[in-house]
């Protein structure tokens, strides 16, 4: 992990990450947030990070507080600065509540303009049942000292890399081949995922981890911005303390878009999220 993460550990709660995702209320359902720059890649704010915030809004407004399932259309792009987040009670039950929410920026002429829309069902995952039966396995990752993060690159375009500052990433080398010039063809991107002042996931750094990678169209050999059209993450249980093994595969990309298929598991080997995007590709 980077020396930030080891010499003094951040904890749930009190991190980077809680405070720029933290919003204020201003009224019943109606939230402030100042969305930071330093979740950013060439001036576009990621969108993992937008949804953990809308996410924490959610669970202020919504009786229950982790996410189960949460599906986001991307609108229009978002800048750092002022937003405001509108939610709205759809329904609430014993077990499950949901819920949307809409966030909102100004543009030059101060009208308002909707960024991001979400639909989301929440849940206690302290209450879930441990019963388990699956197929799915861990991605076969070498282990985190084999593996290579964005400091092991040559120096970053300047203003492309303020995201990764704060995140640990220690990608697989067999996804790494856009990064030599030789990207193998296959839409698979694979690594290890962390918070870099060492703060463990919680179910809203899950929202964050499903698009905190490269995007798989980079191994697939196109380059350039891979703008997300819609994002839905499945969150399946609270992650246990420690690093993050994070696996994206695509298997079709046509028409200009292609999807993204990611599994999120934790230390424990148990798989605590799941997502699907949407996303467009710039074509040669």
């Amino acid at each position: 992990m980077p020396e930030a993460a080891s010499a003094t550990r951040a904890t749930i709660g009190d991190s980077e990450f809680d405070r720029d995702t933290a919003v204020t209320r201003r009224a019943p359902g109606v939230y402030d947030i100042d969305l930071s720059a330093g979740w950013t890649i060439i001036s576009a704010i990621n969108g993992g990070y937008l949804l953990a915030v809308l996410g924490r809004a959610l669970a202020d407004a919504l009786p229950h507080a982790d996410p189960f399932t949460i599906s986001a259309h991307y609108l229009t792009a978002s800048q750092p600065g002022p937003a405001v987040v509108r939610t709205d009670v759809v329904r609430t039950g014993r077990t499950l509540s949901t819920g949307q929410a809409s966030l909102f920026q100004y543009d030059e002429d101060g009208k308002e303009v909707e960024r991001i829309r979400v639909l989301a069902s929440y849940g206690d995952l302290g209450s879930l049942p441990d019963d388990v039966r699956t197929t799915a396995k861990p991605p076969a990752i070498p282990p985190m000292d084999q593996c290579f993060g964005p400091q092991d690159g040559p120096a970053p375009v300047d203003g492309s890399s303020a995201i990764t500052d704060r995140l640990m990433l220690k990608l697989d080398p067999s996804t790494l081949g856009w990064a030599l010039g030789a990207p193998s063809g296959k839409g698979e991107m694979r690594s290890w995922f962390g918070l870099a002042d060492g703060r463990d996931a919680d179910p809203f750094a899950l929202l964050l981890a499903v698009d905190a990678l490269p995007p798989t169209a980079f191994e697939i050999g196109l380059k350039g911005w891979v703008p997300t059209v819609e994002l839905t993450v499945h969150v399946r249980c609270r992650p246990a303390p420690g690093p993050l093994r994070v696996s994206i595969t695509t298997r079709n990309l046509a028409g200009g878009f292609l999807e993204e298929d990611a599994e999120v598991w934790d230390s424990a080997d148990r798989l605590v999220a799941q997502s699907r995007q949407l996303a467009r590709v710039r074509l040669p």
